[in-house]
């Protein structure tokens, strides 16, 4: 029986409907029109949210995708469509997100001649993704789009391109299903080595002072509760990375708090006084590690992760264990023996004591003054019972949740780590409250961060998507401030900002609004942003020229955090 023909932008239809793909993010054009024709017939397959810029597309995408556990689709046209997408690639590459990008191209008989809007954009987003391809052919389509997903979304997560070019979109093909679960020296889940794992299970039983450092690896491998039993059992601290916060709840007794630059400090001294560092599902950044001569020279360095090219790359380890954390740490949990370490977990205690009576408290209730950014960051989490996914900006906003948000739910917080793009927290809500309707989503954002993908309002208008922004205002860069205030004397250079009336913009949008300054209004105006249906901004006017601390000064050791 002869088979139905169709176009090749239909073939894409079809391909992301094979895909289990429900919602696609983008921003149509010329190069790309074909799909953006195809998709009108196909709105009870999709949700199309069109954003306001291709780099919004590609962040709410990677909401939508660290939210729900699924790869993120977005499809833009070619030239500055597709490069617009770039800084979206490269977070979303560093963040290990799994997304696919479809981007348009000119016809393939005028590829090489500058033809309007043309872009080598294979060429450009080889570096930043995991894999890219040109789709030149019909016959090509469901081939690599099945391709595209299973390499996003196996493994180590991260970024897809697929160029496609316009007379492959409108030519005629005889369409079969396609299904892609193997590539040719790609092995995304490695098996662990079993002496690897007995040589580490001897490491832990015979260490008087352990520590786990928690990443993002165990989000992504949902091993949440196979941490728990791991290091309930051998009775080991964790700390999670700034990427990992949600990983282990923030009220578990063996939570010891947030590594990294502006980490808790106890977490950050005894990464030097430990006897064993057991890192799961990180990549020991810079931002965690601080000076590398010095950093956990007195331990033993168990290091478990799904890529292999993370092991040794920065902190030299003793061994290395490759594998998917949700296999390889029931393997370790049945090898370890019961234990005891009291005295080792209450030094945490004792060194977040210090960190309590320098810096927390006074940064959640101080006794006067102009309102604090963690003060409403704590209050704002335990408005929504401590249950609310929290997306942040880039700067002393994102810092300052982070350190103060608290987390009871997995996949509860979405940020950008590695490349620390402003601009990414107003899209990656919108992506969250669609991925996750059920749940509430708290943006936390600064008044530059904020203005970058401001636009992206114009979607949550469309959209009716209920963020609840939180606009953190202190009228400056403020992280950029802040380090021209300690390393630069004080010479605030292009970081002083003139604001507009945010209430106008929103109200523009359509979208509720309230301005707080006195301390007093604060948690009213909380009930009325978390009572209203929809979204809603709430503008926090903070002062102007605080400081995120503790702090490890760059070129310092993690423990030589300082208060002020």
């Amino acid at each position: 029986m002869k088979k139905e023909r169709i176009s090749g932008a239909e073939a894409l239809m079809h391909s992301l409907v094979n895909e289990g793909v429900d919602t696609i993010f983008g921003y149509p054009g010329g190069s790309i029109m074909p799909v953006f024709d195809a998709l009108y017939d196909h709105t009870d397959d999709f949700r199309g949210v069109l954003v306001r810029h291709e780099q919004g597309a590609v962040h709410a995408a990677q909401g939508y995708a660290r939210s729900s556990g699924k790869v993120g689709t977005c499809i833009v046209t070619s030239g500055p469509g597709a490069t617009n997408t770039l800084t979206g690639i490269s977070d979303a590459m560093l963040d290990s997100t799994p997304v696919v990008v479809i981007a348009g191209q000119v016809s393939t008989s005028v590829l090489g001649t500058d033809a309007f809007q043309e872009i080598d954009f294979v060429g450009i987003t080889q570096p930043i993704t995991k894999w890219s391809y040109q789709i030149r052919r019909p016959e090509d389509i469901a081939w690599a789009v099945a391709r595209a997903f299973y390499i996003a979304g196996t493994g180590r997560p991260g970024p897809v391109v697929l160029d496609f070019n316009k007379d492959a979109q409108v030519a005629m093909v005889e369409y079969e299903p396609a299904t892609v679960d193997s590539v040719r020296s790609y092995i995304p889940y490695p098996t662990p080595s079993r002496n690897a794992i007995e040589e580490a299970a001897r490491l832990i039983n015979s260490a008087e002072r352990p520590f786990m450092l928690v990443g993002q690896g165990v989000e992504l491998g949902e091993a949440h509760e196979e941490l728990k039993a791991l290091i309930e059992k051998a009775d080991i601290p964790a700390a999670r990375t700034l990427m990992g916060l949600s990983a282990l709840p923030s009220d578990h007794p063996l939570c010891v708090g947030m590594l990294g630059m502006h980490g808790n400090y106890g977490p950050n001294v005894n990464t030097n006084e430990c006897d064993l560092l057991i890192a799961v599902g990180m990549r020991f950044s810079d931002r965690v590690t601080g000076k590398l001569s010095t950093y956990a020279k007195q331990a033993k360095i168990v290091h478990i992760d799904i890529d292999h090219a993370e092991i040794n790359k920065n902190v030299p380890v003793d061994i290395s264990i490759v594998g998917d954390c949700k296999e390889v740490l029931p393997m370790l949990t049945e090898l370890v023996e019961k234990a005891s370490h009291r005295e080792w977990v209450d030094s945490f205690a004792y060194y977040n004591a210090i960190e309590d009576e320098k810096v927390t408290r006074k940064a959640l209730n101080p006794d006067s003054g102009p309102l604090l950014m963690g003060e409403v960051a704590r209050r704002v989490s335990e408005a929504t019972g401590n249950r609310a996914v929290l997306v942040t900006d880039v700067g002393q906003n994102q810092m300052m949740s982070s350190r103060y948000f608290k987390f009871t739910q997995p996949r509860s917080i979405l940020t950008s780590g590695g490349l620390g793009t402003m601009g990414y927290g107003l899209p990656a809500a919108i992506g969250a409250t669609i991925a996750m309707p059920q749940r509430t989503v708290c943006l936390f954002t600064g008044d530059g961060g904020f203005q970058m993908n401001i636009q992206e309002l114009g979607t949550i208008m469309e959209q009716r998507a209920p963020v609840k922004m939180i606009l953190l205002n202190n009228n400056y860069l403020g992280n950029v401030r802040q380090w021209q205030e300690l390393f630069f004397n004080h010479r605030y250079s292009w970081t002083p900002m003139l604001n507009p009336d945010y209430a106008l913009i929103a109200q523009g949008y359509g979208i509720p609004s309230r301005l707080v300054i006195e301390r007093a209004d604060l948690d009213d105006a909380i009930r009325e942003m978390l009572e209203t249906d929809g979204p809603f901004l709430l503008h926090v006017a903070v002062k102007e020229e605080a400081n995120v601390m503790p702090m490890t000064p760059p070129g310092a050791t993690v423990s030589e955090m300082i208060f002020e």
